[in-house]
């Protein structure tokens, strides 16, 4: 056949397919899809904050303002299947401390507590096996009375070891040993809790939402049951929420804690209104906690003041042109907080928050304090 001529391999093609020769497509094998083992993101941020507080002078006097650049970098990386290790750097640089008309600096309050720095807020090994999720090194915590605070350039973080299980239905099973805890806006440190402290949690989710969980806090001295409850119908969403805090002896006031909490929707709104009352003393917490009148700056957890105390909350929140505005008033019987709270998405990448609050203690030598934040980030 190799010597026949073009036309005679042509007519014995035809003859043979039937006068239907349809062009013969390559048979190229589809390259086989990848799933590349490492992802990267992160976020590029402004951060100012300024108060009349400081020096009890005005906004923008000596020492009261701070503001830096960070960037926060998160990089997982998958090692084998279901073992992923997980990674963020922060790394931030002051911009100087205005004084008066801007013409000085203040060497001082510095964010984070100095002037350039970085850390890994995150490190850790993520291990799953089935229904099982293992989570050991630098790592965030969400639990009710134990979590970092995201304030400012990070958030608090914890060196721990978290075992968490999805076995049965709905309901998730968590327990975590905490080692270590870097505060928020405390800088690179992670500092060591001493003694043994642990948590461990159980959460369900069908039809109504429950919380039960017990902290064994060796570092602050007590141990502690936290338990809370939601259900929504026709558009209304209950909670109500109890903690019990019991002082090792010497260390404090065992002490209760009661919460509720009732939101909806109308026009638009999203509305809320809380209740806590607090009994015999304080409640203890790591970080941060759930307490449902707590504020932007003010947890009501620290407003106990020798006696019983009844603290109240609304907020309504909402978004219009693009501008989401949440608008809340607190009141811990000790003083109060007023918050307004900005954010607008310039691009899906580019967003800025601004924050205002007014905080009045009654117990302080300050009588208020206004506080202005903002935040410009850079999604990548």
């Amino acid at each position: 056949m190799t010597k026949l001529s073009l036309v005679t391999i042509l007519t014995i093609s035809a003859a043979v397919a039937g006068g239907d020769i349809a062009p013969v497509e390559p048979v190229v094998e589809a390259p086989a899809v990848v799933e590349s083992s490492t992802s990267i993101s992160g976020k590029a941020s402004l951060i100012y904050i300024t108060n009349d507080n400081e020096i009890a002078s005005d906004m923008f006097s000596k020492g009261a303002s701070e503001s830096a650049a960070a960037i926060t970098l998160d990089v997982s990386h998958k090692i084998i299947d279901n073992i992923v290790a997980n990674f963020t750097a922060i790394g931030y640089t002051s911009l100087g401390n205005t004084i008066g008309n801007g013409t000085d600096t203040w060497t001082g309050n510095y964010l984070e507590g100095q002037e350039t720095g970085a850390y890994f807020n995150v490190a850790n090994i993520t291990a799953t096996y089935a229904d099982t999720t293992l989570i050991a090194g630098r790592q965030l915590l969400g639990t009710p009375m134990l979590q970092g605070y995201d304030w400012l350039i990070a958030p608090g973080a914890f060196e721990a070891y978290t075992l968490a299980n999805q076995s049965i239905g709905n309901l998730t099973l968590v327990a975590s040993y905490i080692d270590k805890w870097r505060a928020n806006n405390s800088g690179e440190t992670f500092a060591e809790l001493n003694g043994d402290n642990w948590t461990v949690g159980a959460t369900y989710s069908e039809g109504f939402d429950v919380n039960i969980w017990y902290y064994n806090i060796d570092a602050a001295n007590y141990t502690q049951v936290y338990a809370d409850v939601g259900y929504t119908f026709s558009g209304i969403a209950l909670e109500a929420q109890y903690v019990s805090t019991s002082f090792d002896t010497g260390f404090g006031t065992d002490s209760s804690a009661f919460g509720a909490r009732i939101s909806t929707t109308i026009a638009g709104f999203d509305l809320s209104a809380a209740y806590n009352r607090l009994i015999d003393g304080t409640t203890g917490y790591i970080g941060w906690n759930n307490l449902y009148v707590n504020s932007w700056n003010m947890s009501v957890a620290d407003q106990y003041n020798g006696q019983d105390l009844d603290a109240f909350k609304v907020s309504a929140s909402t978004t219009i042109a693009g501008i989401s505005a949440t608008i809340s008033y607190a009141d811990f019987d000790n003083g109060h907080e007023t918050d307004v709270i900005l954010g607008y998405d310039i691009t899906q990448a580019i967003d800025f928050t601004a924050v205002y609050t007014n905080n009045k203690n009654n117990t302080g030598a300050i009588d208020s304090t206004n506080v202005l934040e903002f935040y410009a980030n850079y999604k990548f």
